[in-house]
């Protein structure tokens, strides 16, 4: 399989990129060349105009498995035991999760199996995720002396501190279900409606102006780290500088005048 084949792309007419791992024999795992694909995806996305959602899907029974453990193993034959491999592997992965936050287009998840490790920390670091109800998540690195640190910070981001902890501290899988009441994804659907109940998120999202969920979007991730009074003072900047913008302007006149909005996307 070339490098390039581990990564599926598809773009709808109504600006939808759909980005499907294709890696199947390895569980769709991070690996270099997945990771690599991963970062140059998410980097045109976030430059192409055209581009005004993104959807993370897979193909097989794994959404993703993680880091490719036997990359990582052979990484240990080099004379420092592995930890320069490692440490760019570790930094190649954060930089594709912080790529995913910073994308201005919003990404969804579309989960249609087990998300494990790095797989689970994938899932946590999209805006948006939806899963079938089968689908299965963990971060068991205990199991194998290896702590799930990097997953950790995405998880400890979208669910609340002893939900994330019990998962970390037992490796236990959870359901698709209890991913939903814990905040790690959105919704669990039917297999045969996953693919059409994503999309249909997506498209309600495409058809906002980009700009405004682009604001938006930058706005929420700065917005959590800040103290409660740092927050509504950089959110109210944030809100002055929306209602200066061309779309803002068209959107309440629309709403004023009762009719669609046409966005300029500015």
């Amino acid at each position: 399989m070339n490098s390039s084949d581990v990564l599926l792309r598809d773009l709808t007419d109504d600006g939808v990129l759909r980005l499907t791992l294709n890696d199947v024999g390895r569980r769709n795992a991070l690996s270099e060349a997945m990771l690599k694909e991963l970062s140059r995806a998410v980097a045109t996305a976030a430059s192409d105009p055209i581009i005004r959602v993104v959807v993370l899907a897979a193909n097989g029974p794994a959404f993703c498995a993680g880091h490719d453990l036997k990359e990582l193993t052979a990484g240990r034959a080099a004379g420092d035991r592995g930890r320069a491999y490692f440490a760019k592997i570790m930094d190649q992965c954060s930089c594709v999760m912080k790529a995913i936050v910073t994308c201005p287009k919003p990404v969804i998840a579309e989960v249609g199996g087990v998300a494990t490790a790095a797989g689970c920390q994938l899932v946590a670091s999209c805006d948006l995720a939806v899963a079938t109800e089968s689908a299965r998540f963990s971060t068991p690195g205990v199991h194998i002396g290896l702590f799930c640190s990097t997953p950790m910070v995405a998880l400890s981001r979208n669910v609340a501190a002893k939900h994330a902890m019990e998962m970390l501290l037992t490796g236990e899988m959870i359901s698709a279900s209890r991913a939903a009441e814990i905040g790690l994804i959105n919704r669990a659907v039917a297999a045969d409606e996953l693919q059409e109940a994503t999309m249909t998120l997506a498209r309600k999202i495409a058809s906002k102006s980009s700009s405004t969920l682009a604001i938006g979007k930058s706005a929420f991730y700065a917005q959590r780290e800040m103290a409660l009074s740092e927050a509504y003072d950089f959110a109210s900047k944030v809100m002055v500088n929306n209602m200066l913008t061309k779309d803002a302007e068209e959107g309440i006149g629309a709403f004023v005048e009762k009719r669609e909005p046409t966005w300029k996307d500015g």
